[in-house]
């Protein structure tokens, strides 16, 4: 029988975590994928947050885990609302024109 241990746990987080942060790096023209690598990095973050509330038999990770996954949906339901609004008005939700908001 296969043991899982914290380092398992430790490694998953770290790649799911580099997954995301590829996918904000490399790319940059789709508003859309760079949502969904940010939700990657915060689900990344749960995993190791879970992992050592478990190792060290403390509540305190699994609790804060739940406020983020609750920060992380509005997050996404208010970034996703205002690229609709955007889209309606511009035309385009790339990221290089995205810029004309300002001012």
């Amino acid at each position: 029988m296969i043991d899982i241990s914290l380092g398992h746990y430790l490694t998953l987080g770290a790649v799911i975590f580099s997954i995301g942060v590829i996918g904000i790096f490399l790319n940059r023209k789709n508003i859309i994928v760079i949502l969904m690598s940010i939700e990657l990095i915060l689900l990344a973050v749960n995993i190791n947050l879970v992992a050592f509330s478990i190792y060290l038999g403390d509540l305190a990770g699994q609790v804060f885990t739940l406020f983020i996954l609750t920060v992380a949906a509005a997050e996404a339901a208010i970034g996703l609302a205002i690229i609709v609004v955007y889209f309606r008005n511009s035309g385009t939700i790339r990221v290089e024109e995205i810029d004309n908001l300002k001012g």
